[in-house]
């Protein structure tokens, strides 16, 4: 008998092991398979690179996760704004790419992502090739892009959204006073409004200035570039805006100049055979942006090095575990990685590339030293995409020069804490009680069961006050500015680029590019190869990461949306946030 069960037992764990290894086998053949699908193909005479515009914009292109993918499928499509800028200008090059199809679509993007790629389709245009765009649907941020192609076209029951933009903010005061909830919050800045969401039902009259300030440059700007484009004047371009274009005839896009013709997409494939001079039965051979950025470099290969560092997402002090699909900057990651680029020798100059709301105050600090020290023995040059803004602008105001596109969101130089008062949920709604003993007048501060005291709320704003001035003076410094002069444009106010170029928080306006030819001038180099930093992690390591989880994460952001798959997070993490932020509204909810 003692045989019997020792023999079940055995045959039952090498089950067990049987199973494990054939799914791990599985999981590993799988993820092979998918990332082999993702590699990059040849690109072919006579092909049109084909660019989709629908999905989102992303800052760097990731390894991607095949797990993610198997387990998400095409619904999370993306476009990384750096391989699409380096598809562009090898397509300009390449004899094998005779043009550009652009499809229209739904697309999601900050209007500073959409600038800078909108410049590498005109860029791509002075090599004398051509662009044609088509849609069933086209979002004002798709036809942005797609008013730069020599034809655009449009199904004949199609719609096309030009129709001005708005700013939409969500609060969450109401829901949190159902809950017994409230914030305590201590800030500077007139127009510090991050904290507006958790304390207020609307906007505030400083807040809704300098929203409306800031949109209004950014449609002149929009509107500026598709006038320039489609021949129109932008008085005939707001007009359409105001005539609600989404829900018009098709034909008054015609009318108004939006759209050069109304056809379906097999007409637009003859159109397209036709400028590739093909026969009627000949097939269209279509390359991706993948496919020609991963294509040959013709340039030369040169030891002296630019390197390219991306700074995207909200700054933290570290990682923050949970529900977040969100890149983030870590103030521990970042420094070590300033001080590899600070010791390489081949690296001549670095391009910090800021696309963040900004973050933990006290992680902005810990970053703008390690980028002084950087400067002490190289250039740094700062390049700013959608959002450099408070603690993105903290980071950024040291460098040799920032440069930023016209639409970038930046400034909002301020700082604030909040901290949740739970006290009411304890004691009213669930009941709790709470007691203590101790041994000094503020042993018990955080305490979940009151509120701040005075002394607290004292002391907490002249926590603040400080990081204020060190915030103020830490501009003043890098701009060479007095800080009476920061603080008179500081207050928290969110300036476009445009607007922060005539007010002296940026050098110039211009590009990725404009700041790597730049960077390179400081430097002295004249030839030089670009690298791109920090690198992307094998894909593998998110399968090992216990605090990712794509699948459940990726359906529920599907399932709420991202203006309320965002506010969800912020929410959910901030008992993970440190208390004292620099960061412009989480969300500034434009569309």
């Amino acid at each position: 008998m003692k045989d019997f069960f020792k023999y079940v037992c055995a045959t039952i764990v090498g089950i067990i092991l049987t199973s494990v290894i054939m799914t791990v086998i599985c999981i590993v053949s799988m993820a092979g398979m998918m990332a082999s699908e993702n590699m990059s193909q040849p690109v072919k005479e006579n092909s049109i690179l084909r660019i989709k515009l629908q999905g989102t914009i992303s800052e760097k292109g990731e390894d991607s996760n095949p797990m993610a993918l198997l387990m998400n499928g095409a619904d999370m499509e993306d476009i990384a704004l750096d391989v699409a800028l380096d598809a562009l200008k090898k397509a300009a090059k390449n004899d094998k790419v005779k043009g550009i199809y652009l499809e229209g679509g739904i697309l999601s993007s900050n209007p500073a992502e959409l600038q800078e790629l909108r410049q590498g389709l005109i860029e791509f245009k002075k090599s004398g090739k051509w662009i044609v765009a088509y849609a069933d649907q086209y979002s004002r941020a798709s036809y942005y892009l797609c008013s730069t192609a020599d034809k655009v076209y449009m199904n004949p029951i199609g719609m096309l959204d030009w129709s001005g933009m708005a700013s939409e903010p969500i609060f969450y005061k109401g829901l949190l006073e159902k809950v017994g909830v409230k914030m305590q919050v201590f800030k500077v800045g007139t127009y510090k409004s991050a904290v507006e969401p958790f304390i207020c039902d609307q906007m505030s009259d400083a807040n809704r200035e300098q929203v409306t300030s800031f949109l209004n440059s950014i449609w002149g700007n929009l509107q500026k570039d598709v006038a320039s484009s489609r021949k129109l004047k932008v008085e005939a371009l707001n007009s359409l805006a105001d005539s609600l274009t989404l829900l018009s005839d098709p034909e008054a896009s015609v009318k108004g100049g939006l759209v050069d013709k109304l056809c379906y997409k097999s007409e637009v494939k003859e159109a397209l055979k036709k400028r590739l001079e093909l026969k009627e039965d000949d097939k269209l051979t279509f390359t991706t942006l993948n496919d020609v950025a991963h294509s040959e470099d013709l340039n030369e290969k040169v030891d002296d090095e630019i390197a390219i560092y991306y700074a995207y997402g909200e700054i933290e002090d570290d990682r923050t575990s949970g529900f977040d699909q969100e890149h983030s900057i870590t103030s521990k990651e970042m420094t070590m990685d300033l001080q590899k680029l600070a010791n390489d020798k081949d690296v001549k100059a670095v391009v910090i590339r800021v696309n963040s709301p900004g973050g933990s105050a006290y992680a902005s600090e810990q970053i703008w030293h390690e980028i002084e020290l950087l400067k002490a023995k190289k250039p740094v040059v700062i390049s700013m995409g959608g959002l450099a803004a408070s603690g993105g602008y903290y980071i950024s105001c040291g460098a040799n020069k920032i440069f930023a596109e016209p639409t970038t969101l930046t400034g909002s130089i301020g700082i604030f804490g909040m901290i949740p008062d739970a006290s009411e949920l304890m004691t009213k709604k669930l009941g709790l009680t709470f007691d203590v003993v101790k041994t000094n007048a503020l042993s018990d501060f955080g305490s979940f069961g009151r509120p701040f005291n005075e002394t607290e709320c004292r002391l907490m704003q002249a926590y603040v006050n400080k990081g204020y001035e060190l915030f103020t003076g830490r501009v003043a410094k890098g701009r060479g500015m007095a800080q009476d002069s920061v603080k008179a444009i500081a207050e928290g106010r969110v300036w476009t680029g445009e607007q922060a170029l005539k007010l002296g928080l940026v050098d110039k306006l211009g590009n990725l590019e404009d700041a790597v030819k730049a960077a390179a001038k400081i430097a002295k180099v004249e030839k030089y190869t670009i690298g791109k930093y920090p690198d992307a992690q094998p894909w593998y390591i998110g399968l090992l990461d216990k605090n990712t989880n794509d699948y459940l994460e990726g359906h529920i952001r599907a399932l709420l949306g991202d203006e309320y798959y965002k506010a969800f997070g912020l929410i959910r993490n901030l008992k993970n946030q440190n208390p004292i932020q620099a960061r412009i509204p989480f969300d500034p909810n434009i569309r």
